[in-house]
């Protein structure tokens, strides 16, 4: 009996947004009638006929097998940062160790300047530190900031930082959170994260003070409540969001379009890489908005500042 699926289902209902890719043709060899139908449909073909931007990625130990991913994926470049963490709570925090991190991503895009655009990071609580590292980093060719948990976004140690990247049209990028459950911006459960962590509402103040600026939500995808996240953020056109993380959740990419509109948000993976292409595959996104989601909309943002891909 033939059976008709077609590629939203294929993707969602059988679990291949990630296992599927990583399979790719090798599913051929499946020998039941119905896995012959699902093998039919390509699903690398519609993975590379599309141009990508991987807008939050970390410089992998190995980075050559990291662009092999990328090859297999058709991502032609990989935004990297290195924030500072301080996960165990004993770890250094200082404007020495953004230097150290940094430097390793100036060497990754120095050995791979086709592929990877390089952010910097820093520690706002350290001023002056902060404001000769932005210039270092600037000289150096780097793109935009990534920030961490060392103080909220909308935090005045974050003032003289946000000003200056708008000088350089550089973009303010954060690690973010949003807790699931009801009032769960509130961080009402105790998962382990930090408290400075960014909240949506903390990325809205500071947005609503620089409306000039151009700020990047991390991960809607990440396991947070992204839900909330996208009705929160859709008040100020100035904050974008990407997709990455490796929560499978339906519908993230669809609902993000609907609240926040289809320019306003950024193919990533954090890491994630077959998860982030097979979330936006799946979605029910047109072709034209896929291609602004995969390339288009992040490409735009980095021309702002004179770093987009020909």
């Amino acid at each position: 009996m033939s059976i008709k699926i077609n590629r939203r289902k294929f993707l969602a209902n059988t679990s291949l947004t990630a296992t599927g890719i990583i399979l790719g043709s090798n599913m051929a060899g499946c020998s039941s009638g119905k896995e012959q139908v699902v093998s039919s449909y390509d699903i690398m073909k519609d993975v590379m006929k599309y141009r990508k931007i991987d807008s939050h990625a970390h410089p992998d130990v190995d980075l050559e097998k990291q662009l092999e991913i990328a090859d297999r994926l058709g991502i032609e470049k990989l935004q990297i940062s290195k924030p500072i963490t301080n996960f165990s709570g004993n770890e250094p925090e200082g404007p020495e160790e953004a230097v150290k991190n940094n430097n390793i991503v100036l060497n990754a895009v120095k050995k791979y300047p086709d592929r990877f655009i390089g952010f910097f990071t820093l520690n706002p609580l350290f001023n002056r530190e902060s404001m000769e590292e932005i210039k270092r980093c600037a000289d150096m060719g780097m793109a935009g900031f990534k920030g961490y948990t060392q103080a909220k976004l909308n935090d005045p140690v974050y003032y003289p930082i946000i000003e200056k990247l708008i000088d350089y049209k550089m973009i303010v990028y954060m690690h973010t959170f949003c807790q699931l459950g009801m009032g769960g911006y509130r961080m009402k459960y105790d998962v382990g994260r930090f408290a400075n962590t960014t909240l949506p509402e903390d990325m809205v103040d500071a947005a609503k003070r620089y409306p000039e600026a151009i700020f990047h939500f991390a991960h809607i995808g990440g396991g947070a409540d992204w839900e909330y996240e996208c009705k929160i953020l859709k008040e100020c056109p100035n904050i974008y969001v990407d997709t990455g993380g490796s929560n499978n959740e339906e519908n993230i990419v669809d609902f993000a379009i609907r609240h926040l509109g289809d320019e306003r948000i950024f193919f990533g993976t954090d890491g994630a890489y077959h998860h982030g292409v097979g979330r936006v595959l799946a979605s029910n996104a047109t072709e034209e908005q896929k291609k602004k989601i995969f390339f288009d909309n992040y490409n735009n943002v980095l021309k702002k500042g004179g770093h987009h891909v020909a």
